[in-house]
């Protein structure tokens, strides 16, 4: 099903914001709830992300409306926001394709329009990238105006501001627009804080602080009591004061759903010079009253039914089995129950990760630390020094942000930190900056570090019990989506390195790490196939792998991660080092970043379903036999 965009009389003429500023400016009002409605049914068709993007629609408005886009540049941090910005620029008609196969990509994507000038997916990237850029305009004496807009719960990643405190030593021109959506902050908007903006914003308060700087220069004493005044009034009404310490004139709060209120504030910047702090005021889910109301349910949605009669409930399905993520919050809570040493830490992540339940039953043992990966992993560290047992859950490409960390402040120092890391292998329509490809790789050359692979829900919980039992740093990886359904039984310590004969065959051995076993197990049977699954990838099952290639003409290992430098080049490493000959093909994700689409649309197109995996064994043995006869 698709939407009649010429139901849309105002969106349905804009092909580029160059037809945007050819509106009145009486007429973005009406444009923005022809936007906010055309997002909102398309997401309800496709799927997608929503809150975000219903709370920004009057600024992507405003933006395009008052900078001359692609010419100046507009960076958007993390990207879930960004759906208007796609709709502004070219891109309404293919909404509905968004995180879809060969669809439109689920963040800003430099490949696809020229209006998306910096590619993202995670939070904490954009004043970096944007002061990169206001430089080089500023050393090609370009009039090109550089915008990046950040969340505040991207602000709050350790990177923006190291960007920040960069940024507000030099006299680039920078505007960096918060997008404050916390709800809390709403009540001060007022007539006196509209009033105090005007003024900050205004080239007569700008041209006094510059005056007043320049009559007081050979005075330092009086110059450093004004600056102090000046500041400690301002921070006095206005927060402020954070802002201006890193070096940017802070200027708001302003109400980012008034339209009339951001042109003229976007107007009064861009006459000013130097790093500029534009704090806006948003409401996640605007327009839409259950993600207004619950902004966390509605960040990213299910395709579901506008005209349910709860308004907005996603559709309803049979049971399935539990998730990845609720199997470990449900174990975390197991655990918690019997030894008070256990601390849990997320970067951010608590619904995503299956944390809910024990953040509300163990508030006192549960670490929400913000958009902070490396602070997570090193505070971990922290508390295992001090005794107890922690464990974060953090996605595969979340932890590539703290891998220093991982590798100097847990595993050099073989610390009993547990690692539960979710989205490992593909994870489907969140795009090529979602997809958890390298962290076997990436792990394995780690010194002290047990990296687990469980096949199925009941070895996940059986394996996070293992790591966390082992007094060593551990990592479990384990996927995104639904488990297989199989029966959970009481947890016991695993025997370290040990793998599973799963099935026994003749003349070739699959050996599996994770939870593509079904697929292995099904190929298999055209091949009469021995099947084990490894369930270590570090340390190796060495004495089951020496078993494996004496008994066998041929070795296959199959992993949703990336082969180069992953778990299968660990086994072909170790038959090298022991002069085994046997010939050994490895199956997992190719040298490429993964694009979005569904896990079996993936799964399919690169060979890791069980078709594809049949297929890639008969093609290897094909030219085996080729070889063996020239």
């Amino acid at each position: 099903m698709t939407i009649d965009i010429t139901q849309y009389p105002l969106l349905a003429g804009i092909y580029a914001p160059e037809q945007l500023r050819q509106l009145a400016e009486s007429e973005l009002s009406l444009l923005s709830d022809e936007l906010r409605s055309y997002l909102l049914n398309s997401i309800s068709l496709s799927s997608g992300h929503l809150a975000s993007g219903l709370g920004v629609v009057e600024l992507t408005i405003a933006l395009h409306y008052c900078y001359n886009t692609p010419i100046d540049r507009l960076v958007w941090d993390v990207g879930h926001q960004a759906y208007p910005h796609k709709i502004l620029t070219g891109r309404a008609a293919q909404l509905p394709t968004i995180r879809q196969r060969h669809g439109l990509h689920p963040f800003p994507w430099r490949e696809e329009s020229p209006y998306d000038v910096l590619s993202v997916g995670h939070a904490g990237t954009s004043i970096s990238a944007a002061l990169g850029l206001a430089i080089a305009a500023q050393a090609e004496a370009s009039k090109q105006h550089t915008v990046c807009v950040i969340g505040d719960g991207a602000l709050t990643a350790g990177m923006a501001f190291e960007a920040m405190n960069h940024a507000g030593s030099l006299d680039t021109n920078l505007l960096v627009i918060l997008n404050d959506n916390a709800m809390s902050i709403s009540k001060n908007v007022g007539g006196l804080r509209n009033s105090l903006v005007r003024m900050l914003s205004g080239t007569a308060y700008q041209d006094l602080r510059c005056c007043s700087k320049s009559l007081l220069a050979g005075l330092p004493p009086i110059k450093a009591l004004l600056k102090r005044t000046e500041a400690q009034l301002k921070g006095m009404i206005l927060p402020s004061t954070l802002f201006e310490a890193f070096g940017f004139n802070y200027i708001g709060p302003v109400d980012g759903h008034d339209i009339p209120t951001l042109l003229n504030m976007l107007r009064n910047v861009q006459r000013l010079s130097g790093p500029q702090l534009l704090h806006v005021i948003t409401q996640k889910g605007k327009g839409y009253a259950p993600a207004e109301e619950d902004p966390v349910r509605y960040h990213a949605v299910s395709k579901f039914d506008l005209t349910h009669s709860q308004l907005g409930a996603p559709t309803t399905s049979q049971p399935r089995p539990p998730s990845y993520p609720q199997i470990f919050g449900d174990w975390l809570c197991e655990i918690a129950a019997t030894d008070q040493r256990l601390m849990a830490i997320t970067p951010a992540m608590c619904e995503g990760s299956g944390m809910q339940r024990f953040s509300k039953k163990y508030p006192q043992r549960y670490f929400d630390v913000a958009i902070a990966e490396q602070h997570a992993v090193t505070f971990a560290a922290g508390l295992a020094i001090a005794g107890y047992r922690p464990i974060v859950a953090i996605y595969s490409t979340f932890l590539q942000r703290a891998y220093d960390q991982l590798i100097h402040d847990v595993a050099l120092q073989k610390l009993p930190v547990l690692f539960a890391v979710d989205r490992g292998g593909v994870v489907g329509a969140d795009g090529p900056t979602h997809q958890g490809a390298f962290d076997l790789a990436y792990a394995r050359c780690i010194p002290n570090l047990l990296i687990m692979t469980p096949s199925d829900e009941n070895e996940c919980r059986q394996l996070l019990y293992t790591g966390y039992h082992a007094d060593l740093p551990a990592l479990v990886r384990y996927p995104r989506g639904e488990g297989i359904g199989v029966p959970l039984q009481s947890l016991t310590k695993q025997p370290i390195g040990k793998g599973i004969l799963k099935r026994q065959g003749k003349k070739v051995a699959l050996l599996n790490f994770g939870t593509l076993l079904p697929a292995v197990l099904q190929a298999a049977t055209h091949f009469d196939a021995t099947v084990v699954d490894m369930r270590f990838v570090k340390p190796l099952d060495e004495a089951l792998i020496t078993t494996i290639a004496a008994q066998h003409e041929a070795l296959v290992t199959i992993e949703a991660g990336t082969i180069i430098g992953g778990a299968g080049v660990g086994v072909l490493q170790y038959l090298q080092q022991q002069g085994c000959q046997v010939p050994l093909l490895t199956i997992g994700l190719p040298d490429q970043f993964i694009p979005q689409g569904t896990v079996d649309e993936i799964h399919a197109e690169l060979g890791l379903d069980a078709t594809g995996i049949k297929r890639q064994i008969e093609h290897w043995l094909a030219k085996r036999s080729l070889n063996n006869t020239v």
